[in-house]
């Protein structure tokens, strides 16, 4: 139990650095959400990586189908 603790705790603390930098992004450009106000919307490694970070959160790195 421990050890899926810690794998938890790691999967919400990349969520966490993500979003981080997302806001610093969104700060940084003076908007308040890339959807829609973003000329990088699409190509934004940045905004990749926050996805990334909360579907792997989500899933806890399981590899599988995820349904909204």
């Amino acid at each position: 139990m421990e050890d899926l603790d810690k794998t938890n705790e790691i999967y919400e603390q990349k969520l966490d650095e993500a979003l981080v930098l997302l806001k610093a992004c969104q700060v940084n450009k003076n908007i308040k959400s890339c959807f829609g106000e973003c000329d990088n919307f699409l190509d934004c490694k940045t905004r990749e990586t926050y996805i990334a970070s909360v579907y792997n959160s989500m899933n806890k790195g399981v590899v599988g189908g995820f349904e909204f």
